[in-house]
Protein backbone atom coordinates (compact mmCIF):
# COMPACT_ATOMS: atom_id res chain seq x y z
CA UNK A 1 0.00 0.00 0.00
CA UNK A 2 1.41 3.30 -1.02
CA UNK A 3 -1.22 5.75 0.87
CA UNK A 4 -1.58 9.50 0.39
CA UNK A 5 -0.14 11.59 2.81
CA UNK A 6 -1.28 14.95 2.77
CA UNK A 7 0.88 17.10 5.82
CA UNK A 8 -0.40 20.59 6.48
CA UNK A 9 1.29 23.40 8.86
CA UNK A 10 -1.37 23.94 11.65
CA UNK A 11 -0.57 26.84 11.29
CA UNK A 12 -1.42 27.21 8.17
CA UNK A 13 -4.91 25.99 8.67
CA UNK A 14 -5.94 28.33 11.50
CA UNK A 15 -7.65 30.49 9.09
CA UNK A 16 -10.05 27.59 8.49
CA UNK A 17 -13.03 26.66 10.25
CA UNK A 18 -12.14 24.37 13.00
CA UNK A 19 -8.53 24.97 12.29
CA UNK A 20 -8.35 21.40 10.82
CA UNK A 21 -8.11 20.93 6.92
CA UNK A 22 -10.72 18.05 5.98
CA UNK A 23 -11.16 18.51 2.66
CA UNK A 24 -8.82 19.28 -0.87
CA UNK A 25 -11.71 22.29 -1.59
CA UNK A 26 -9.90 23.90 1.20
CA UNK A 27 -6.45 24.30 -0.35
CA UNK A 28 -7.39 26.48 -2.75
CA UNK A 29 -6.02 29.48 -0.64
CA UNK A 30 -2.28 27.21 0.61
CA UNK A 31 0.82 27.07 -0.60
CA UNK A 32 1.07 23.02 -1.83
CA UNK A 33 3.75 20.58 -3.27
CA UNK A 34 1.48 18.27 -5.06
CA UNK A 35 5.36 16.28 -6.04
CA UNK A 36 7.80 15.56 -8.25
CA UNK A 37 7.15 16.30 -12.06
CA UNK A 38 7.40 13.00 -13.86
CA UNK A 39 5.60 10.86 -11.28
CA UNK A 40 2.35 9.73 -10.99
CA UNK A 41 1.69 12.24 -7.33
CA UNK A 42 0.77 14.98 -9.34
CA UNK A 43 -1.17 13.40 -11.98
CA UNK A 44 -3.21 11.53 -9.12
CA UNK A 45 -3.92 15.06 -7.22
CA UNK A 46 -5.12 16.06 -10.40
CA UNK A 47 -7.69 13.60 -10.58
CA UNK A 48 -8.71 14.36 -7.17
CA UNK A 49 -9.27 17.90 -7.62
CA UNK A 50 -11.21 17.38 -10.83
CA UNK A 51 -13.69 15.30 -8.44
CA UNK A 52 -13.59 17.89 -5.90
CA UNK A 53 -14.46 20.32 -8.53
CA UNK A 54 -11.35 22.70 -7.61
CA UNK A 55 -9.24 24.09 -10.60
CA UNK A 56 -5.67 23.64 -9.97
CA UNK A 57 -5.04 26.67 -12.09
CA UNK A 58 -6.21 28.48 -9.30
CA UNK A 59 -4.06 26.92 -6.58
CA UNK A 60 -0.67 27.80 -5.48
CA UNK A 61 1.24 24.26 -6.45
CA UNK A 62 4.90 23.54 -6.74
CA UNK A 63 6.87 20.64 -8.07
CA UNK A 64 10.21 20.08 -6.48
CA UNK A 65 11.58 16.99 -5.20
CA UNK A 66 10.53 15.15 -1.88
CA UNK A 67 13.79 16.67 0.08
CA UNK A 68 13.76 20.07 -1.31
CA UNK A 69 10.05 20.05 -0.29
CA UNK A 70 10.13 18.80 3.07
CA UNK A 71 12.56 21.48 3.95
CA UNK A 72 10.92 24.31 2.44
CA UNK A 73 7.95 22.72 3.94
CA UNK A 74 9.49 22.96 7.57
CA UNK A 75 10.81 26.33 7.31
CA UNK A 76 7.40 27.93 6.75
CA UNK A 77 7.80 27.96 2.53
CA UNK A 78 4.79 25.84 1.83
CA UNK A 79 1.97 25.62 4.02
CA UNK A 80 0.84 21.25 2.88
CA UNK A 81 2.61 18.80 1.10
CA UNK A 82 1.31 15.55 -0.66
CA UNK A 83 3.59 12.44 -0.73
CA UNK A 84 2.32 8.78 -1.95
CA UNK A 85 4.25 6.54 -0.53
CA UNK A 86 4.70 3.47 2.47
CA UNK A 87 4.76 4.37 5.46
CA UNK A 88 8.01 2.77 6.06
CA UNK A 89 9.11 6.38 4.30
CA UNK A 90 11.82 8.39 6.12
CA UNK A 91 10.26 11.95 5.15
CA UNK A 92 6.50 10.22 6.32
CA UNK A 93 7.85 8.99 9.53
CA UNK A 94 9.21 12.09 10.14
CA UNK A 95 6.92 14.27 9.82
CA UNK A 96 4.53 11.96 11.61
CA UNK A 97 6.51 13.30 14.78
CA UNK A 98 6.93 16.32 13.87
CA UNK A 99 5.32 18.77 16.22
CA UNK A 100 2.88 21.61 14.14
CA UNK A 101 2.42 19.48 11.27
CA UNK A 102 -1.13 17.26 10.95
CA UNK A 103 -1.78 14.65 8.56
CA UNK A 104 -5.10 15.38 6.68
CA UNK A 105 -7.85 13.10 7.55
CA UNK A 106 -9.70 12.04 4.08
CA UNK A 107 -13.14 11.97 5.50
CA UNK A 108 -14.68 10.50 1.94
CA UNK A 109 -11.68 7.36 1.34
CA UNK A 110 -15.07 5.36 0.67
CA UNK A 111 -16.33 7.72 -1.96
CA UNK A 112 -12.87 8.22 -3.49
CA UNK A 113 -12.73 4.74 -3.80
CA UNK A 114 -16.39 3.98 -5.89
CA UNK A 115 -14.68 6.88 -7.87
CA UNK A 116 -11.27 5.87 -8.43
CA UNK A 117 -10.59 1.72 -8.76
CA UNK A 118 -7.58 2.34 -8.21
CA UNK A 119 -7.32 3.66 -4.77
CA UNK A 120 -7.79 1.79 -1.74
CA UNK A 121 -9.71 3.17 1.79
CA UNK A 122 -7.00 2.68 4.77
CA UNK A 123 -6.82 3.74 8.37
CA UNK A 124 -3.93 5.34 10.40
CA UNK A 125 -4.84 3.25 13.20
CA UNK A 126 -4.85 5.50 16.82
CA UNK A 127 -1.44 5.32 18.32
CA UNK A 128 0.09 3.05 15.55
CA UNK A 129 3.23 5.73 14.51
CA UNK A 130 3.88 6.12 18.39
CA UNK A 131 1.80 4.37 21.06
CA UNK A 132 3.79 5.90 24.09
CA UNK A 133 2.86 9.86 22.58
CA UNK A 134 -0.43 8.28 21.27
CA UNK A 135 0.14 9.51 17.86
CA UNK A 136 -1.64 10.21 15.99
CA UNK A 137 -4.28 10.76 18.81
CA UNK A 138 -7.37 9.40 16.27
CA UNK A 139 -7.63 7.20 13.48
CA UNK A 140 -6.99 8.73 10.10
CA UNK A 141 -8.31 8.18 7.11
CA UNK A 142 -6.54 7.88 4.04
CA UNK A 143 -7.23 6.76 0.64
CA UNK A 144 -3.86 4.59 -0.96
CA UNK A 145 -2.66 3.16 -4.27
CA UNK A 146 -0.90 -0.43 -4.69
CA UNK A 147 2.44 -0.81 -6.36
CA UNK A 148 2.71 -3.09 -9.50
CA UNK A 149 5.65 -5.29 -10.03
CA UNK A 150 6.21 -5.29 -14.05
CA UNK A 151 8.04 -6.96 -16.31
CA UNK A 152 8.60 -7.30 -20.02
CA UNK A 153 7.23 -10.04 -21.81
CA UNK A 154 10.37 -12.18 -22.32
CA UNK A 155 11.73 -12.34 -19.05
CA UNK A 156 13.00 -15.41 -18.24
CA UNK A 157 10.53 -17.47 -16.15
CA UNK A 158 13.20 -18.44 -13.58
CA UNK A 159 13.54 -14.81 -13.12
CA UNK A 160 9.47 -14.56 -12.18
CA UNK A 161 9.83 -16.76 -10.00
CA UNK A 162 12.36 -15.13 -8.38
CA UNK A 163 11.11 -11.93 -7.60
CA UNK A 164 7.32 -12.91 -6.54
CA UNK A 165 9.40 -14.91 -4.02
CA UNK A 166 11.39 -11.77 -2.85
CA UNK A 167 8.10 -10.05 -3.08
CA UNK A 168 6.44 -12.31 -0.97
CA UNK A 169 9.28 -12.62 1.95
CA UNK A 170 9.84 -8.73 2.10
CA UNK A 171 5.89 -7.41 1.66
CA UNK A 172 4.13 -10.71 3.29
CA UNK A 173 4.39 -9.65 7.11
CA UNK A 174 2.13 -7.48 8.61
CA UNK A 175 2.14 -3.35 8.35
CA UNK A 176 0.28 -0.26 9.04
CA UNK A 177 -2.41 -1.15 6.73
CA UNK A 178 -2.07 -4.82 5.65
CA UNK A 179 -2.13 -8.28 8.00
CA UNK A 180 -0.14 -10.49 7.67
CA UNK A 181 -0.24 -12.36 4.26
CA UNK A 182 -2.17 -9.59 2.63
CA UNK A 183 0.97 -8.62 0.19
CA UNK A 184 2.26 -9.50 -2.79
CA UNK A 185 -1.01 -10.37 -4.16
CA UNK A 186 -2.70 -11.19 -8.01
CA UNK A 187 -6.32 -9.81 -6.83
CA UNK A 188 -7.18 -6.41 -8.83
CA UNK A 189 -4.33 -6.14 -11.03
CA UNK A 190 -4.57 -3.75 -13.80
CA UNK A 191 -2.08 -6.17 -15.91
CA UNK A 192 -2.11 -9.35 -16.35
CA UNK A 193 -0.13 -12.29 -13.86
CA UNK A 194 2.19 -14.43 -14.60
CA UNK A 195 1.43 -17.89 -14.40
CA UNK A 196 5.47 -18.48 -12.53
CA UNK A 197 4.06 -15.61 -10.42
CA UNK A 198 0.65 -16.75 -9.63
CA UNK A 199 2.19 -19.74 -8.45
CA UNK A 200 5.12 -18.66 -6.30
CA UNK A 201 2.37 -16.12 -4.29
CA UNK A 202 -0.31 -18.79 -3.89
CA UNK A 203 1.55 -21.58 -3.26
CA UNK A 204 5.05 -20.12 -1.28
CA UNK A 205 8.27 -21.68 -2.52
CA UNK A 206 8.44 -24.94 -4.40
CA UNK A 207 8.68 -28.47 -2.50
CA UNK A 208 12.12 -29.09 -4.48
CA UNK A 209 13.85 -25.49 -3.60
CA UNK A 210 13.20 -25.79 0.27
CA UNK A 211 16.24 -29.09 -0.52
CA UNK A 212 17.51 -28.00 -2.89
CA UNK A 213 19.78 -24.91 -4.57
CA UNK A 214 17.53 -23.16 -7.39
CA UNK A 215 20.08 -23.38 -9.71
CA UNK A 216 18.98 -27.22 -9.09
CA UNK A 217 15.63 -27.47 -8.26
CA UNK A 218 14.12 -24.80 -11.38
CA UNK A 219 15.56 -27.12 -14.02
CA UNK A 220 14.23 -29.98 -11.96
CA UNK A 221 10.51 -28.71 -11.87
CA UNK A 222 10.49 -27.22 -15.39
CA UNK A 223 11.36 -31.26 -16.17
CA UNK A 224 9.01 -32.36 -14.99
CA UNK A 225 6.60 -29.88 -16.37
CA UNK A 226 7.76 -30.76 -19.95
CA UNK A 227 7.99 -34.32 -18.67
CA UNK A 228 3.95 -33.92 -17.88
CA UNK A 229 3.48 -32.14 -21.27
CA UNK A 230 5.02 -34.96 -23.30
CA UNK A 231 2.76 -37.47 -21.31
CA UNK A 232 -0.33 -35.83 -21.81
CA UNK A 233 0.04 -36.03 -25.81
CA UNK A 234 1.63 -39.65 -25.86
CA UNK A 235 -1.14 -41.01 -23.87
CA UNK A 236 -3.67 -40.63 -26.81
CA UNK A 237 -0.94 -41.64 -29.25
CA UNK A 238 -0.24 -44.48 -27.20
CA UNK A 239 -3.85 -45.85 -28.82
CA UNK A 240 -2.88 -45.30 -32.40
CA UNK A 241 0.27 -45.64 -32.85
CA UNK A 242 0.42 -49.63 -31.68
CA UNK A 243 -2.43 -50.92 -34.57
CA UNK A 244 -0.84 -48.82 -37.33
CA UNK A 245 2.80 -50.25 -36.33
CA UNK A 246 0.77 -54.40 -36.33
CA UNK A 247 -0.71 -53.27 -39.64
CA UNK A 248 2.33 -52.15 -40.91
CA UNK A 249 4.13 -55.31 -40.13
CA UNK A 250 1.23 -57.75 -41.33
CA UNK A 251 1.05 -55.70 -44.31
CA UNK A 252 4.49 -57.14 -45.46
CA UNK A 253 3.27 -60.27 -45.25
CA UNK A 254 -0.39 -60.28 -45.99
CA UNK A 255 0.40 -58.49 -49.78
CA UNK A 256 1.36 -61.60 -51.37
CA UNK A 257 -1.72 -63.93 -50.49
CA UNK A 258 -3.16 -61.86 -53.48
CA UNK A 259 -0.83 -62.98 -55.63
CA UNK A 260 -0.89 -66.66 -53.83
CA UNK A 261 -4.72 -66.49 -54.69
CA UNK A 262 -3.79 -65.56 -58.83
CA UNK A 263 -1.53 -68.70 -58.56
CA UNK A 264 -4.09 -71.32 -56.96
CA UNK A 265 -7.10 -69.72 -59.33
CA UNK A 266 -4.82 -70.11 -62.37
CA UNK A 267 -4.26 -73.64 -60.87
CA UNK A 268 -7.64 -74.57 -60.68
CA UNK A 269 -8.73 -73.13 -64.50
CA UNK A 270 -5.49 -74.81 -66.50
CA UNK A 271 -4.63 -77.88 -64.53
CA UNK A 272 -2.14 -78.23 -66.65
CA UNK A 273 -0.47 -75.33 -66.44
CA UNK A 274 1.52 -76.87 -63.03
CA UNK A 275 4.57 -77.03 -63.92
CA UNK A 276 4.98 -73.19 -65.18
CA UNK A 277 3.03 -72.27 -61.83
CA UNK A 278 5.22 -73.57 -59.44
CA UNK A 279 8.20 -72.50 -60.94
CA UNK A 280 6.18 -69.21 -60.37
CA UNK A 281 5.50 -70.13 -57.09
CA UNK A 282 9.50 -71.49 -56.27
CA UNK A 283 9.80 -67.87 -57.01
CA UNK A 284 7.35 -66.62 -54.78
CA UNK A 285 8.52 -68.58 -52.03
CA UNK A 286 12.01 -66.86 -52.35
CA UNK A 287 10.65 -63.12 -52.53
CA UNK A 288 8.91 -64.11 -49.38
CA UNK A 289 11.73 -65.94 -47.35
CA UNK A 290 13.45 -62.03 -47.78
CA UNK A 291 10.92 -60.19 -45.87
CA UNK A 292 12.43 -59.17 -42.29
CA UNK A 293 9.68 -59.39 -39.62
CA UNK A 294 9.85 -58.57 -35.65
CA UNK A 295 9.55 -62.09 -34.28
CA UNK A 296 6.77 -61.37 -32.81
CA UNK A 297 4.79 -61.47 -36.12
CA UNK A 298 7.49 -64.75 -37.60
CA UNK A 299 4.43 -67.17 -37.12
CA UNK A 300 2.59 -65.07 -39.85
CA UNK A 301 5.08 -64.99 -42.22
CA UNK A 302 5.53 -69.23 -41.94
CA UNK A 303 2.07 -69.05 -42.14
CA UNK A 304 2.02 -68.14 -45.92
CA UNK A 305 5.35 -70.06 -46.54
CA UNK A 306 3.23 -72.87 -45.68
CA UNK A 307 0.24 -72.15 -47.54
CA UNK A 308 3.02 -71.40 -50.50
CA UNK A 309 4.16 -75.06 -49.88
CA UNK A 310 0.70 -76.79 -50.13
CA UNK A 311 -0.26 -74.63 -53.39
CA UNK A 312 2.95 -75.90 -54.88
CA UNK A 313 2.40 -79.54 -54.16
CA UNK A 314 -1.18 -78.89 -56.14
CA UNK A 315 0.58 -77.67 -59.33
CA UNK A 316 3.24 -80.50 -58.98
CA UNK A 317 0.43 -83.07 -58.68
CA UNK A 318 -1.72 -81.36 -61.23
CA UNK A 319 1.39 -81.21 -63.58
Amino acid sequence: MEPVWLFYREEAAKALPGGVISGLAQLQTLRLNVGTTGSGVPHLMERLFEANKVDPAALKLSRPEQTPATVAFLSGELDAIVFASAPESLMVQMLLMTPGVRLMDFGQSEAYSRRFPFLTPVVLPRGVVDLSGDRPAQDVRLVATTTALLTREGTHPALLQLFAQAARELHGPAGWFNRAGSFPTIEHSEYPVSPEAERAIRNGRPFLQRWLPFWLANPVERMWLVLGIILAVLLPLSRIVPPLYQFRIRSRVFRWYGQLRDIENRLHEEPASGAELARELDALDDKVGRISVPLAYADELYALRNNIGVVRRKAIEGA
